[in-house]
């Protein structure tokens, strides 16, 4: 095995035992991997008994340090760490000699850049832009004023509904098909979440917040929603706040959230609740002569998901 090069494995396990530690090192930075692969760890994510492709990790390891870290998924869309054009270039051509195609990457823009660039030097796939996101981590926190009336509750077993209501409404605005029920609620990206709602004095809910458990000391606001004929009255910022609070009292050292750059309201919202902007992330889709499918199961953020006011 080569000192200075790019090591894969489908054992989450043995990658964390590796890697984790540089995980958690950016925990802003890094908070898609982070809660991606321990999810992925938590349900023992690997090939199925019917020889099915596992999520494959990889490691950059330099004079015996984790540089920079991908993970891609079975059906190829590809998360990476930061990485330099040199660093990218060689993963694109590992990942080409391995016989692993991609149909897409996330990372931030100027990694996901490159490594759509390299990609198309090895491959000749044309790279599209298709996601954009603004991360956001907290700063001082600064509840508005003044508040709306009402307070916060955390959801419980009778929300459930109501929640794969929501979520399937939160989808469907930032662009995804709403295809949640009872039965694949367990499976999907929105399943492991914390949800809290906004609910006016008569305890009608309003707005709903989740989030992340902590992992690294990092909780990720996700998702935002406020159902359309209640918006601009303040909703999304009170019930943002309460699931900031609660993960600083839980002893949250980061806390973040996505945005959509294009979305100017949103992201003035959560800025003047205390959310500086830190970096923009970008989604790219590759096409082929036969274009690989997209992979509906990646936490897009909710690795990438923009929060909804």
């Amino acid at each position: 095995m080569r000192p200075d090069d790019w090591h894969f494995t489908e054992d989450v396990n043995h990658f964390l035992a590796r890697a984790g530690d540089f995980l958690r090192s950016r925990p802003a930075m890094h908070n898609t991997p982070l809660t991606t692969i321990e999810r992925l760890r938590a349900h023992a994510h690997g090939a199925d008994a019917s020889g099915a492709e596992a999520t494959v990790f990889g490691r950059l390891e330099s004079r015996g340090e984790v540089r920079a870290l991908c993970y891609r998924t079975p059906r190829g869309r590809l998360t990476v760490t930061a990485l330099s054009p040199g660093q990218a270039d060689t993963l694109a051509a590992r990942l080409a000699d391995l016989g692993r195609p991609v149909s897409g990457v996330t990372a931030d823009h100027d990694s996901a850049t490159v490594f759509a660039e390299a990609w198309q030097r090895h491959t000749g796939a044309e790279p599209q832009a298709h996601w954009w996101g603004r991360l956001h981590r907290l700063g001082t926190l600064t509840p508005p004023a003044p508040r709306p009336q009402g307070h916060g509750r955390v959801a419980d077993g009778q929300d459930h509904e109501r929640l794969i209501d929501w979520c399937n409404e939160f989808a469907a605005d930032v662009g995804e098909a709403p295809s949640l029920d009872a039965d694949s609620w367990a499976g999907s990206r929105f399943a492991d979440k914390h949800f809290t709602f906004w609910e006016t004095p008569d305890g009608t809910p309003v707005s709903m917040a989740g989030s992340t458990s902590m992992i690294g000391g990092m909780i990720r606001v996700d998702p935002v929603y406020t159902p359309a004929h209640l918006r601009a009255r303040g909703y999304a910022g009170a019930v943002t706040v309460e699931v900031t609070r609660a993960a600083l009292t839980a002893g949250a050292t980061e806390v973040v959230l996505f945005t959509n750059p294009a979305n100017a309201t949103s992201n003035a919202l959560y800025q003047r609740i205390g959310y500086v902007p830190i970096a923009d992330f970008t989604g790219y889709n590759f096409s082929y002569d036969a274009p690989e499918a997209a992979d509906e199961n990646q936490d897009r953020q909710t690795t990438h998901l923009a929060p909804r006011s």
